[in-house]
């Protein structure tokens, strides 16, 4: 297959793979929304693990509350940062991988930045309540599993010092 083709094929895979889990997400705050906000929690394990509405002003943990502004510039600078490092890779197989890390981190930071410009706040509602975890959504979990497959594969996949050479700025 060319490079042309090969290239067209993984923008529009990523794409489609961007469009559904960013869908998912906003799918399952707009059910949290109008299920769970009613309620004051629905327990799915319990004492361990619930749904629980919360409305997130905040940055993870709830630090920063009410800087909405500063979350969609970074939101912003991240998906820009993605965008332009998934056109740098090289369009092979052995960065399917990375790919699609670009690609969940990219959901997941448009999925939060969406509700903080339409809601001006986060919708969250996963609660692990056996340790008392902060309450997080879909979104945040693309983005946490988006970085630890990253460090993973930089760990044992991404080892050879060529894997990165397509960031040399001097490689135009």
């Amino acid at each position: 297959m060319n490079n042309t083709k090969t290239k067209t094929k993984s923008y529009l895979f990523a794409a489609i793979g961007f469009l559904l889990t960013l869908a998912l997400d906003q799918w399952t705050k707009y059910l949290a929304s109008t299920i769970l906000r009613r309620l004051e929690s629905f327990s799915l394990i319990s004492g361990v693990f619930e749904l629980r509405y919360l409305e997130n002003r905040g940055a993870a943990f709830g630090i920063m509350q009410n800087r909405q502004i500063v979350f969609v510039v970074g939101g912003i600078i991240i998906l820009a940062v993605i965008l332009y490092l998934y056109q740098k890779m090289p369009f092979t197989p052995h960065y399917r991988p990375l790919r699609i890390c670009a690609v969940l981190l990219a959901s997941g930071a448009v999925g939060n930045m969406i509700d903080r410009v339409k809601l001006d706040y986060v919708v969250d509602f996963f609660y692990f309540r056996l340790i008392d975890f902060p309450i997080f959504n879909v979104a945040d979990c693309y983005v946490v599993i988006a970085c630890i497959l990253f460090v993973v594969l930089i760990l044992f996949y991404y080892k050879d010092d060529k894997d990165f050479e397509f960031l040399n700025f001097k490689n135009r």
